[in-house]
């Protein structure tokens, strides 16, 4: 037996083990609001101690729970802004939010990449195709829209053929905007009552609109692209043909017969 399917298997029991650990033990009791409010100033007497320790802490925990999936990730990020301020915070939460995402996408990858792709081969060719072509601006536009699940990006492309180094940096960048907006409400942690209280319905449609700018500037500069190559070329004022068929294989023949058929002048 090769090494591959029980590296596979060992990885894929510690993983459901630290989930079902994360559930049994209640850790989720540790990241709510209430909580964070309540150990806000022994946090940040503790940071004026041992800022580094303390950093370390956080780093590693966030990172941990990005990887495996956990809830609590936007009150982690939240914890960053109000223990660390602002800036500190979110270069904090920027690299270990990129770096969970980046665990989680190359488990998804090693665990179930092939099982997936060999067995939806057919099926996803197209897709594939298409991640390869434009998978970064697919991934920028739902990184910078907060109400698409990140953990659901990060398992899912890691089923796709996108670049490991691709998915890192574009989702490093295209986080920010939202790490920066739930980090600045962590440092006014004290006004917040309620999850809800961070993101508010205007601002969740800023980061939708914003999301969509990648793929519309993408089009754009390709609609200007073939533009400026055509416009060494003079337009007709009218065309001889409704369609010009290159090729009188099967393909071409049936093309140009049913078009002829719809009354149009064929060319073949």
């Amino acid at each position: 037996m090769s090494k591959g399917p029980i590296i596979r298997t060992v990885l894929l029991v510690l993983a459901v083990s630290a989930m079902a650990s994360f559930y049994i033990f209640d850790l989720g009791q540790y990241l709510t609001l209430s909580n964070l409010k309540e150990k806000q100033s022994l946090l940040t007497s503790y940071r004026d101690l041992h800022p580094w320790l303390l950093s370390g802490i956080y780093v590693a925990v966030y990172v941990a729970s990005t990887a495996l999936s956990l809830p609590g990730a936007t009150i982690l990020t939240l914890a960053g802004g109000a223990i660390f301020g602002f800036w500190i915070g979110t270069g904090l939460v920027s690299i270990s939010s990129t770096l969970g995402a980046t665990l989680a996408f190359l488990g998804s990858r090693f665990l179930f990449r092939n099982v997936v792709q060999n067995r939806f081969r057919q099926k996803l060719e197209n897709i594939n195709r298409g991640v390869k072509r434009e998978g970064a601006f697919y991934l920028f536009s739902l990184r910078l829209v907060p109400i698409f699940p990140f953990f659901l990006i990060n398992l899912t492309m890691g089923l796709t053929p996108i670049r490991t180094v691709v998915f890192f940096f574009v989702s490093q960048v295209g986080m920010l905007p939202g790490t920066a907006a739930y980090v600045n409400a962590g440092t006014q942690i004290a006004q917040i009552h309620n999850l809800k209280d961070v993101l508010s319905p205007s601002i969740l449609l800023s980061f939708v609109i914003l999301g969509f700018i990648p793929l519309i500037a993408k089009r754009l500069l390709e609609f200007i692209k073939g533009r400026m190559q055509m416009k060494k070329y003079n337009k007709p004022r009218r065309f001889d043909y409704n369609l010009v068929v290159i090729g009188a294989g099967s393909a071409g023949l049936v093309s140009a017969y049913i078009a002829a058929a719809a009354k149009a002048k064929v060319a073949i």
